[in-house]
């Protein structure tokens, strides 16, 4: 190294404070003693992140479908109509202008006698008779939950004979998303333990190889925090590179469900693919470092 190199060098050492010199120094150590821990586990490694990547996958790809199934769900709600029918002396104007003013109502359709009994008789062959028909709104709403709030309402108005809605069909899409949300929890619940589980017994197997080390830094008094840090990062990444092999196949069954949202004509949520991802993530790096404390808790007293 040349004078003027060393010069240069020592005047940035001595524009950083020893505290940031200190903390670069331990940093690099940690990561030092990540990286170690890591080659001291040796091809099971593969077997752990393959073991992780296999769980996240089934989480991702249920965690998926499920909020495929709650957008389905969702815009078939809205998509049907509540067919209010009117009294022969109603005021039709002034019913919808009121129907208008409903909470979370979007639109309001008027479908006069005549045109439902001239499409009726197009449909189906129907004696000479006078037309029966009432005059008839459709209603549209805001969100599934909110359609009993509205049919609550317009049975309310004295313009209003009778109400009807396709319930039995929304029922069961309700029913399918029920068992989604439970199926998809048991399987968020079933990843969590099993992912503690693995990475417990991986971080056990360090402890147990690196057991002299530790007991010698901690006779020479290093802070438990730099003994935890490196085995807590030596889970964590376990399960960082598990979710990230995880994203593949889920990615690729994601692409199915854009094509059944597209078959459907059904709008896909924007945000659906990057809740995915963030789920697989949060799930793999928390539950592997909660794993990693878990076994320091129980096999190092520190």
């Amino acid at each position: 190294m040349t004078d003027n190199a060393q010069r240069i060098k020592q005047k940035v050492k001595s524009h950083i404070p020893k505290d940031w010199l200190t903390e670069i120094r331990i940093s690099y150590r940690i990561v030092i003693e990540t990286a170690k821990g890591i080659a001291q586990t040796g091809l099971i490694n593969v077997a752990i992140i393959t073991t992780m990547a296999a769980i996240l996958t089934i989480f991702g790809a249920l965690f998926r479908s499920t909020l495929a199934v709650s957008t389905i769900v969702e815009e078939m709600g809205t998509a049907l109509e509540i067919s209010a029918y009117l009294k022969n002396d109603a005021n039709i104007k002034e019913t919808v202008d009121q129907i208008k003013k409903f909470e979370h109502v979007k639109q309001v359709e008027f479908i006069s006698k005549d045109k439902s009994w001239h499409d009726l008789k197009k449909e189906i062959a129907v004696p000479d008779i006078d037309n029966p028909l009432p005059n008839t709104l459709h209603v549209k709403v805001d969100k599934t939950k909110n359609i009993s709030k509205v049919m609550t309402a317009l049975e309310g108005l004295k313009g209003i004979d009778d109400t009807s809605y396709a319930k039995d069909l929304i029922k069961k899409f309700e029913i399918i998303n029920q068992i989604s949300h439970t199926v998809t929890l048991f399987v968020v619940i079933l990843s969590c333990v099993l992912t503690l589980v693995v990475i417990n017994n991986t971080i056990e197997l360090v402890i147990q190889s690196r057991k002299d080390e530790i007991e010698i830094m901690r006779l020479m008094g290093v802070n438990n925090w730099y003994i935890k840090t490196p085995l807590v990062l030596q889970g964590a990444i376990y399960g960082f590179l598990g979710a990230l092999i995880a994203i593949i196949p889920v990615n690729i069954i994601s692409g199915y469900i854009v094509q059944m949202h597209n078959f459907f004509m059904i709008p896909i949520s924007p945000y659906s693919q990057f809740l995915t991802v963030a789920a697989l993530l949060f799930l793999s790096i928390g539950c592997a470092a909660g794993g990693s404390l878990m076994s320091i808790k129980k096999h190092l007293e520190v």
